[in-house]
């Protein structure tokens, strides 16, 4: 799934030249936790509310309420904002996106077409709703988890049977993380089978593969298999 689909747009950003009260303003409106900054319509740089946190702190045992927000309302954008921005790009995966973020521990990056222009955003949060999205989890159906036989056809066999009791598929994930040699970890979310034969299924199921557990998220309850 590219960046561009998943992104905050249009972008709110705010100019350098503008207070820090008026960044906290603008992030507190909005409940940003980054908010990108620009001069001339072109990014250089980002200030997030950690910036905006020690910035406020940093004078803050030394002053009184009143002196702290005339100091807020003087100090400009430019003086706290980080000026090294990472950025990733509007057709990188959201995967890339996260993976960058998970390394440098930052929590969003803004987001640029290929002329180099800012168009976007991306956040941790946009990042759940695609995590959410992709792995139809919003389907409110059955969660089913299981080591296959890593061998041509195994996981639309495992399809089938779903299939045959009324499942429609929502998301197919499989990895080989984890999972014993010649073997692969294999995560399915289904949802429209009835719930009165889900246990005749999983004995078919069992049959099949070696299954880890099932989640029923419409009514919460999770059946572990073994010690995983």
């Amino acid at each position: 799934m590219l960046i561009r689909y998943w992104m905050s747009k249009p972008v709110i950003a705010i100019d350098k030249a503008e207070s820090m009260q008026q960044a906290i303003n603008l992030m507190k409106e909005n409940r940003f936790k980054l908010l990108p900054v620009t001069h001339k319509g072109k990014l250089c740089g980002i200030i997030s509310d950690r910036d905006l946190k020690h910035a406020s702190a940093s004078d803050a045992t030394s002053l009184d309420v009143h002196e702290l927000l005339y100091l807020i309302s003087k100090i400009k954008v430019a003086e706290i904002m980080t000026k090294d921005v990472l950025t990733v790009n509007q057709d990188w995966t959201v995967e890339e996106a996260a993976d960058l973020m998970l390394s440098h521990h930052i929590s969003g990056a803004p987001v640029e077409d290929d002329a180099g222009d800012l168009c976007g955003v991306i956040t941790q949060t946009d990042l759940f709703k695609a995590t959410l999205y992709i792995t139809g989890l919003k389907k409110r159906g059955f969660h089913l988890a299981f080591v296959l036989e890593d061998t041509p056809g195994s996981i639309m066999e495992i399809v089938s049977i779903i299939r045959n009791y009324g499942g429609r598929m929502a998301s197919i994930l499989s990895t080989y993380e984890r999972a014993p040699k010649g073997y692969r970890n294999v995560y399915l979310r289904f949802f429209n089978a009835p719930r009165d034969r889900i246990d005749e299924m999983l004995d078919i199921l069992r049959a099949k593969a070696k299954l880890r557990y099932v989640v029923d998220h419409r009514e919460n309850r999770r059946t572990i298999f073994g010690n995983h």
